[in-house]
């Protein structure tokens, strides 16, 4: 019988790291020992290694459940390019591709299976869940499973559920945002067992200058801090339209900058986050941006609005300095950007009354009777619906989202679904088909060339791409696909532009519509609570000018920070009298001659004071004060 491999060695075989991060081998021995286990770290800190190390490490299958498409389709694209064997069940499958799906987790020695929470409810997916040989369940984004998380999400609740199929199997909720309150609810709802285990990384991050400032210029001040620290960065701001007009901006002004958000098109969200990942370039973005990406030298965080939550921001700004190298968080914010928080945290919570008319309007716009529509599916244009009813758009989305947790509907992320392509045939079989039919033997033989896996799963085709390597239209090449779908030859899926909306129970009278307190009020009075955290945190120093944006910031999540981070703009601040006396020696140095960094350091800073004037160049930068060019720092003209 072969030797067992060690989490190392697997490490080494599928990773190619020598050491795991801190924390990792903990969390990995306690699954591995068959305890259910609870692991908070920070963005960055390696969440995913702690069950896909396992999985390969125990027989059967590790279900992994997962609230974001985009990322599971990226987990189980990179798990398979290092050669371990993962899949996923998402919205817009059909009952056959998800069979095709369900029976290699029984038959095809699939490692891992990614799933949405709202997977754990659907019959066809259960009855296949008991006959599968469990390993273990990793619950990640944990903090959704909780009432008082910031992203609460219903559908989590159903995981303890699937429990009973595999009692054995162990439970690991990883999450990189979650109070202390938090965190013991997660617990509780997961059911963990006695002897479970709870590993917690310090939230602290000692590489990365928490900044918050008051700005009337924001786009000129983002200009001057991606100039001054330079290298890769990642510019958060609320709404679409933004993201291009910040990034032209930037580029306008000399900066590679691009942009990203959900309205894009799949093929040109990959290609701006591929120029990003391999550059030092600008990325503007909605919070859409950012979730599952391992670029490890993002020097600075920029957000234009105010995030809603201390969470969501904590989780943004955490993918500045994952190498460990000083970073920056910067926050900028005016007097309108106050307002805003209130007005969109309105929006966020439309008046009872307003999602009863969302409803009222949803089923008029499908034409549906009272006490029909159970799992009817439409093609869903909120523009449309919008206009023809008169609706704000974000009202509008708000109120859907609290009709699908009650379990009304369901609106699936929006996904540009690519087309797929499935051959039920055995190679031989195909092969004879080929033979026989000359006209569709040419273009199958491309097909197999150019993409693998098409015998055991549906696969992810572009058409256009076809149509080049073999000269033809496109739409001669779709044509083509349907007729040999039709043959059954093949199982052709063409992609679908609109989302679809399904009615996931009857409809019912407006005056019937219920919403628990746990989907409604009690949501409502937690999100103020993150709102005035959040105003806490980016409030100027105290009266008697106490203050740290790190301490602030960890406070929140019930970690205490003993000493002062000495770097973010309160600490600065404190140390205002002592860095006044050090630009008055910078600027007597510099007026005799223009020197690099290094120079000035050896001439004015102890080992203490290094810090402190690294941070008063950069700001003096900032400000205009000093120019850089080749590595040597000059007096700007006045």
């Amino acid at each position: 019988m072969p030797r067992q491999k060690s989490p190392l060695e697997i490490l080494k075989r599928y990773w190619g790291h020598d050491a795991f991060r801190p924390l990792q081998e903990e969390i990995i021995g306690s699954v591995v020992q068959g305890l259910d286990t609870l692991a908070l770290m920070p963005t960055g800190g390696g969440k995913s290694v702690c069950y896909q190390v396992p999985a390969m490490l125990t027989e059967g299958i590790c279900l992994v459940v997962s609230p974001l498409i985009a990322l599971m389709k990226d987990q189980v694209q990179q798990l398979r390019g290092r050669g371990i064997k993962a899949v996923c069940l998402v919205s817009g499958m059909t009952s056959y591709e998800q069979s095709v799906v369900l029976n290699n987790c029984l038959y095809g020695k699939v490692k891992l299976l990614y799933v949405s929470p709202e997977r754990l409810k659907q019959r066809v997916f259960i009855e296949h869940l008991r006959r599968m040989k469990v390993s273990m369940i990793a619950v990640d984004e944990a903090h959704c499973i909780s009432q008082w998380g910031y992203d609460f999400r219903p559908p989590y609740l159903e995981i303890a559920s699937i429990r009973q199929y595999h009692p054995e199997a162990p439970v690991l909720a990883l999450t990189a945002t979650a109070t202390p309150e938090v965190a013991d609810d997660i617990c509780r709802q997961l059911q963990f067992r006695p002897g479970s285990q709870r590993f917690q990384s310090s939230f602290r991050r000692e590489n990365l200058a928490y900044m918050v400032f008051r700005e009337g210029d924001k786009q000129g001040r983002l200009l001057r801090i991606a100039r001054t620290t330079g290298g890769a960065g990642i510019v958060y701001v609320r709404n679409r339209r933004r993201t291009k007009e910040v990034a032209d901006y930037l580029a306008a002004q000399g900066v590679t900058a691009m942009y990203y958000h959900a309205g894009m098109s799949t093929k040109e969200r990959d290609a701006m986050q591929a120029r990003w990942m391999q550059g030092s370039a600008v990325m503007v973005a909605t919070n859409a941006f950012g979730m599952g990406i391992d670029k490890p030298d993002v020097r600075f965080v920029v957000h234009l609005d105010i995030p809603s939550s201390p969470e969501a921001y904590f989780q943004e700004a955490g993918r500045a300095g994952r190498d460990g190298k000083r970073s920056y968080a910067v926050l900028l914010y005016d007097d309108t950007d106050l307002a805003d928080l209130q007005r969109n945290f309105d929006s966020a919570y439309p008046s009872l009354q307003q999602i009863g008319n969302v409803y009222r309007a949803i089923c008029n716009y499908y034409q549906l009777p009272l006490g029909s529509g159970c799992d009817c599916q439409f093609d869903f244009d909120i523009e449309a619906l919008c206009r023809t009813y008169q609706f704000n758009v974000t009202e509008f989305y708000h109120a859907t989202r609290f009709l699908e947790r009650e379990g009304m509907l369901s609106l699936p992320d929006r996904e540009t679904a690519e087309s797929r392509l499935y051959v039920p045939l055995s190679k031989e079989e195909l092969y004879r088909f080929q033979v026989e039919q000359h006209r569709y033997g040419e273009l199958m033989t491309l097909i197999l060339r150019m993409y693998g896996g098409l015998f055991s799963e549906f696969v992810p085709i572009s058409e256009r791409a076809i149509a080049r390597r073999i000269l033809l239209d496109e739409a001669t090449v779709e044509r083509m696909l349907m007729q040999m779908d039709a043959l059954k030859v093949v199982v052709y899926k063409r992609k679908s532009l609109r989302p679809q909306i399904v009615f996931t129970s009857p409809r019912i009278d407006v005056k019937d519509l219920y919403l628990s307190d746990v989907n409604y009020k009690d949501q409502k009075e937690r999100a103020q609570m993150r709102l005035d955290a959040m105003r806490q945190y980016i409030a100027p120093a105290d009266g008697d000018g106490e203050g740290c944006r790190s301490q602030r910031l960890l406070a929140y999540f019930g970690e205490r920070q003993e000493e002062v981070c000495g770097v973010c703009d309160l600490c600065l601040q404190h140390r205002k009298t002592d860095v006044e006396g050090l630009q008055s020696r910078v600027l007597e140095l510099l007026a005799q001659r223009p020197m690099r960094a290094d120079e000035l350091t050896a001439r004015l800073a102890t080992s203490e004071e290094e810090e402190a004037l690294a941070a008063l160049l950069r700001r003096m930068m900032d400000e205009g004060m000093l120019t850089l060019d080749r590595q040597t720092l000059e007096l700007r003209p006045r």
